[in-house]
């Protein structure tokens, strides 16, 4: 282009031809990382938030159903009868409590002091005697919990089941079944659900901060700024994204050095390949965070957004709490979309399985592909904006 065809006011070329410059690349870096470093609240989401996030997902959320509020009703005086309550009391899993008629259990359930009841009728000894398919005992669970309904039911039935499999053992050689969990051997959730939640954290770093930081800029008036200097584009997102990148790394490492140390959640894997994992999830968290803030220039906006298409996605929808398998087919199809699936994925094997790559890698490729595309759209927005 030459001085004849430039109009007026043309000083410099368009933002999307200027040439990438690294200097002007670690300008925007430093007065990114001190604009973050003065700004209380990204210190406080980056550092403060996982702790307290890690804190109640490991002793306020818990899986584990053990010491159940129980009510056995000891209808029957018989020797088989006081031997199957013994049998109630003295499992680790249930928390039995003994009553003489079921009227003076049936208010606690209602109430909620009971999770269920167990009924040993007054004819059990002639049931057990006639060996029939007559139900031995009634189990009577609180359908408002329907895990621990389920729970309640299945445990009682089993220990039903193995006292009366110990009653009718022939002496002589037997075969013992014993059962053995991999990853998890004492079947504790907190093992399940930190490596979860570590996911749930750097999407709030990556999505939900950058949107906000971003927006903020864009309601000053000081993005604007920005995108008239010589910088380019892809400059401008870099630089303001590569402060964010480093907090969300150094939050992951001190949220790992928690689970483990603290909590007590074992690290199999290695510590390259969680950083790798994680590395590679803040492409499509960063992304999904700038493209918001490029749409959406009003802070609050972009909170409300971030909130509905990051933060609630990752939390219901990517098995950090609920079972991807049991969830509807397009509901299982949506979550596809939703980089923390991978994610949480992929943590729960570094943590609990080890290195395994025929898992990472898929989902490596997933989160970048994914990530690609919000980049993409993101670029293509803040150009509109400039323009």
């Amino acid at each position: 282009m030459n001085a004849a065809t430039r109009t007026p006011g043309d000083g410099a070329l368009p933002a999307g031809s200027r040439r990438f410059d690294r200097r002007r690349l670690m300008a925007l870096v430093v007065k990114e990382s001190h604009q973050a470093l003065r700004d209380p609240s990204t210190l406080l989401i980056a550092f403060v938030l996982p702790v307290v996030l890690l804190l109640l997902f490991a002793y306020a959320v818990s899986l584990d159903a053990k010491q159940v509020r129980v009510g056995v009703v000891l209808e029957s005086s018989g020797a088989s009868a006081q031997s199957l309550a013994a049998a109630f009391a003295g499992t680790r899993f249930l928390d039995a409590h003994f009553a003489q008629d079921r009227r003076e259990v049936a208010g606690q359930l209602v109430s909620g002091a009971l999770r269920g009841y167990v009924v040993i009728p007054p004819d059990f000894e002639q049931r057990l005697a006639r060996r029939g398919r007559e139900p031995l005992v009634q189990i009577v669970t609180d359908g408002s919990y329907p895990n621990t309904a389920n729970y309640v039911e299945n445990y009682a039935r089993g220990v039903v089941q193995s006292w009366r499999a110990g009653r009718s053992a022939a002496p002589g050689p037997t075969i013992a079944l014993e059962p053995r969990y991999w990853f998890n051997p004492e079947l504790e959730s907190r093992r399940a659900l930190i490596p979860g939640a570590i996911a749930i954290i750097m999407t709030i770093i990556g999505t939900m901060l950058t949107a906000l930081v971003v927006a903020r800029e864009w309601e000053r008036g000081t993005m604007e700024a920005v995108l008239s200097t010589p910088a380019s584009v892809a400059e401008i997102l870099i630089g303001k994204l590569l402060p964010y990148f480093v907090l969300g790394m150094l939050s992951t490492l001190g949220a790992a050095a928690l689970a483990v140390f603290v909590f007590g959640v074992p690290l199999r894997g290695s510590l390259a390949a969680l950083l790798l994992l994680s590395a590679v999830f803040m492409v499509p968290a960063l992304g999904q965070g700038l493209l918001i803030s490029s749409l959406a220039r009003n802070q609050f906006l972009a909170a409300q957004i971030a909130l509905f298409t990051g933060f609630l996605p990752a939390f219901m929808l990517s098995g950090f709490l609920y079972e991807i398998d049991a969830m509807p087919a397009p509901i299982r199809t949506m979550t596809r979309l939703i980089p923390a699936r991978y994610f949480v994925e992929s943590l729960k094997t570094v943590f609990l399985a080890g290195d395994i790559w025929a898992v990472f890698v898929p989902n490596l490729l997933a989160m970048t592909a994914i990530g690609a595309v919000f980049f993409l759209l993101a670029k293509r927005a803040t150009r509109k904006n400039l323009e």
